[in-house]
């Protein structure tokens, strides 16, 4: 079974759990969100790519819906949905765009910071 399939049953086994504390979280705390943002990117950082886009996904559903990332991305409602599947294969340039559109929607702003000496983690 490929890596990618794994990763796939093993976020099913977790999801709806996760989304269910996700969703009431971000209600109590709305900058929650952000910080979920957050770890999509470090997920995209370190090439994980099906959490970042599942993270992606829930972000969008708990705060300003598809509708309104599909009207600040300029992309479809329905293409964003797949892309942001378990199973999307979204472009590099496509997730920026989302990341960029959910930075402004739910006023998150990012700032990059690099760390000297800190060694790449090894890939499994």
């Amino acid at each position: 079974m490929s890596l990618k399939l794994d990763q796939i049953e093993k976020m099913h086994a977790m999801t709806v759990p996760y989304q269910e504390l996700a969703r009431k979280r971000i209600q109590r705390e709305p900058e929650f969100a952000g910080l979920l943002l957050e770890a999509a990117v470090e997920n995209l950082l370190e090439n994980d790519v099906v959490t970042a886009q599942l993270l992606l996904r829930d972000i969008t559903k708990f705060t300003v819906g598809f509708g309104a990332l599909a009207n600040e991305t300029g992309l479809m409602e329905k293409s964003l949905m797949r892309m942001l599947s378990v199973k999307g294969n979204p472009q590099t340039k496509n997730l920026f765009r989302i990341i960029h559109a959910l930075q402004k929607l739910i006023d998150v702003h990012f700032e990059v910071q690099v760390v000297k000496g800190q060694p790449l983690a090894a890939e499994d």
